[in-house]
């Protein structure tokens, strides 16, 4: 994941008609700018004319709550600085009629703005000098003539299709190079760069007797459909929880509605059904066009609908508990990039939990990127990746992230004793910041669960996007081994991403979209919930196909020109199909029968399991490093329910047996766990596993010899399988173990055997290159 936070808030309130929010007709270009005077926020009067000592004039018109006002402030700050000493001066103008002078105060403030900030009420400078949006610059001239007009540089902006983009620095710095144009006494070589930002909360004079009002029906469907982030404290930039709010964003709460890039949602309404469509109705729509052209009247109050009510800073019900990601707050620097950060934390769970809601909440929003909460099984203490936690995910935030509260019969299980990991992504904003996050939980009733619901995902570990290609394809896959209930999908991409697709692959083979999305958004990490769960057969394949943009064209693209792999930084890519899913003849309720086994559980589903040409892939890449090799440990752990460790293992140049890789599931109690633990290999059935040339099978421990296999069975070890094989002349054994005794079937050892002897190609390959 990566910049993202930044730019799902300016697309949140910004829009892409700016380009053409003036006619060509009508630009000021060429104008001259008669004198105007307005108040500061000090109360001191200011005229243009009081600069007429200066060359050039910069005149920025700015809006305290638009998301790319606020981040070119201190932008317009530092060409303020660099143009001082030639004579430049700068002007900046709030026109909004929302915005207050002590917001403009505020502005000044937070922003480190030191150049004079006028209001301009009731529009009357932006009406004079033809501004439309914020921010938006006019350079002036000696003789107060328009020369240059639009935006700051072209660092954010929006794609042909409404989609935010922003590059990590500006490629062309338009009133930079224009201002040095100009005092160079050269003509402007790019005169018009129309900006993208916001509209200017304009007054307007409601039409009388208007019949559609904000009272009776703005109101209700702001209430629905975007009060839910649009309020103090939420992701959204600004509220629209009153008529003063709403009147000045009226024309900008228009034009995003009629792109259909307000509210947020991405997927093609001729799939799926989904509970949480946030697409407003045809008539909603026609509603707010009458209201914005009539002047936005407010109507009766006694119209008004009564306010949504939530929980005081939360989307959720009121929290049961609240933990935080650590005891002090994280320092996030100004600028550069943070790794991942992860914090681990005991919430002193003593007793089994169900959860029924969770909510993860970022202490800093303009700095959290996003947050993924997994729990820690009792008695793990995880270190490095927390990619071996992915299936004990409980709960995110992110952009366009709503929190889930399940029905009474779902919930999700958390074991006594858990702790909670916290992985943190960070974006520097340039200044230094402090972060301290949080979750909230609400728990079920365990009487009243019936399903366990898990999240799992159909990934890509194993892709490779060519430099310069606009449109390469990535596929993925998971297989249903019993009957189950689909009930969300959550596509998950980066910067390259540029759409997603989830099929259902029946054992008849006929097939069914469950979620297309044509124009793939990282500002919008949306979970996509099923209308109801969707019943799946045993064998069912999801299959999900994405397409990845890694040209020019991407102007989020960090690098078109370099080959980009698996990664989880912004400038490399993923490829994840997440879903939720439970299993459909599960009933929690019912006396349990027997105690379930794994390998029963295998022996049910055998017939339906094939390596697939992804995790053949893996297979082949598995020993190359540890990040590979715990890739394919994680798949094989989710592939075959009995397996819990796999490892590799050679000898020394001193006869002596060394770990190679490891993978093993969490909370599993072993020996031989360090690569810098030697054993001597003589008297060792380990040992002679290497040196041998047939798979060995051990259903039992009991008749093994050596300090390795009698620490394992005398911990969690009931079973392993042991595949010799040769890589580059070197001996090494592929190691299966299992907590379940007998646990290696015929039709597991044929699949291991399979999984082994492709991690010895593959890496063989290697070194011969």
């Amino acid at each position: 994941m990566g910049k993202l936070f930044v730019t799902a808030l300016v697309a949140a309130a910004l829009g892409t008609g700016a380009l053409a929010a003036v006619a060509e007709e009508t630009t000021p270009l060429g104008k001259k700018v008669e004198d105007f005077t307005a108040r500061d926020f000090r109360g001191k009067e200011v005229s243009l004319s009081n600069f007429a000592d200066s060359k050039l004039v910069v005149v920025a018109f700015l809006g305290t709550e638009c998301p790319q006002a606020k981040l070119y402030a201190p932008r317009l700050t530092e060409l303020a600085g660099e143009f001082a000493d030639q004579g430049v001066a700068f002007i900046g103008i709030d026109a909004n009629q929302q915005d207050s002078v002590t917001d403009l105060a505020h502005y000044a403030k937070v922003h480190g703005v030191d150049f004079q900030l006028l209001k301009d009420a009731g529009n009357v400078i932006a009406d004079q000098m033809g501004a439309v949006r914020t921010p938006e610059v006019f350079l002036l001239d000696a003789d107060r003539v328009v020369r240059y007009w639009g935006r700051i540089d072209d660092q954010y902006g929006f794609f042909a299709d409404g989609i935010a983009y922003q590059r990590e620095q500006p490629e062309r710095r338009d009133l930079a190079v224009a201002i040095e144009e100009v005092l160079a006494g050269k003509p402007v070589t790019l005169a018009v760069a129309k900006s993208q930002g916001c509209h200017i909360g304009r007054v307007k004079q409601p039409v009388p007797g208007s019949e559609v009002t904000y009272s009776k029906h703005i109101a209700p469907i702001f209430n629905n459909n975007c009060v839910y982030c649009h309020r103090e404290n939420q992701i959204a930039p600004f509220p629209l929880t009153n008529y003063e709010e709403a009147v000045g964003w009226a024309e900008m709460a228009r034009e995003v509605i009629n792109d259909q890039r307000m509210p947020p949602w991405h997927a093609d309404p001729k799939y799926g059904h989904f509970s949480n469509d946030a697409r407003l109705s045809e008539e909603e729509i026609a509603l707010v066009n009458r209201w914005v052209d009539n002047g936005a009247p407010e109507g009766d109050p006694a119209d008004l609908p009564e306010p949504p009510t939530f929980a005081e800073g939360w989307q959720i019900p009121e929290p049961d508990e609240v933990h935080y990601m650590a005891d002090e707050p994280y320092d996030v620097p100004a600028t550069g990039v943070v790794e991942y950060q992860r914090f681990v934390i005991d919430p002193g769970w003593e007793e089994d939990k169900w959860i029924k809601a969770m909510e993860c909440k970022p202490g800093n929003a303009s700095v959290v990127h996003h947050i993924i909460v997994y729990l820690v099984p009792s008695g793990v203490q995880p270190t490095g990746r927390a990619g071996r936690l992915r299936t004990n995910w409980l709960g995110a935030f992110a952009p366009g992230v709503r929190p889930q509260v399940l029905d009474d019969e779902y919930g999700r299980f958390v074991p006594k004793g858990s702790k909670l990991l916290f992985e943190m992504h960070y974006t520097p904003n340039g200044t230094a910041q402090k972060d301290r996050s949080y979750v909230g939980f609400v728990f079920a009733d365990p009487e009243k669960v019936k399903k366990e619901v898990a999240v799992q995902n159909a990934g890509n570990f194993t892709f490779k996007i060519p430099p310069h290609d606009p449109n390469h394809e990535v596929e993925a896959e998971y297989t249903f081994r019993k009957d189950s209930l689909l009930i969300s999908v959550s596509p998950h991409m980066h910067v390259r991403g540029k759409d997603f697709r989830y099929d259902l692959v029946f054992p008849d083979g006929e097939r069914e979209t469950v979620l297309w999305v044509p124009k793939y958004d990282f500002g919008w990490q949306t979970t996509y919930m099923l209308d109801k769960p969707r019943e799946v057969p045993r064998g069912t394949k999801l299959h999900c196909v994405a397409h990845f943009d890694n040209s020019s064209d991407n102007y989020a693209n960090p690098d078109p020109t370099r080959e980009v792999t698996w990664g989880e930084q912004t400038w490399e890519e993923m490829m994840f199909g997440w879903f939720e899913m439970a299993l459909a003849n599960q009933d929690l309720t019912k006396p349990a029968t027997a105690a379930s086994e794994r390998v029963k559980e295998f022996k049910e589903i055998a017939d339906t399991l094939e390596l697939d040409d992804q995790t053949k892939a893996m297979a082949k890449a598995a020993l190359t490093d540890d990040k590979t090799f715990e890739l394919i440990g994680y798949q094989l752990l989710e592939f075959m329910p009995q397996l819990d460790r796999v490892c590799v293992t050679g000898l020394d140049k001193r006869d002596r047996i060394r770990l190679k890789f490891i993978q093993e599931r969490l909370g599993l109690r072993t020996s031989f766990r360090s690569k810098s633990t030697a054993v001597r290999s003589k008297g060792q059935s380990l040992g002679d596993y290497i040196q041998g040339d047939q798979t060995v099978v051990n259903q039992s421990l009991e008749d093994t010899k050596g300090s390795v296999m009698v620490g394992m069975s005398r911990k969690d070890i009931r079973s392993s399988m042991h595949v010799p094989v040769e890589v580059a002349g070197e001996k090494m054994t592929v190691n299966f173990w299992s907590a379940e005794a007998e646990g290696f079937p015929p039709e597991a050892v044929k699949l291991l055997e399979q999984v082994a002897h492709l991690m010895a190609a593959g890496a063989t390959e290697v070194a011969a290159k």
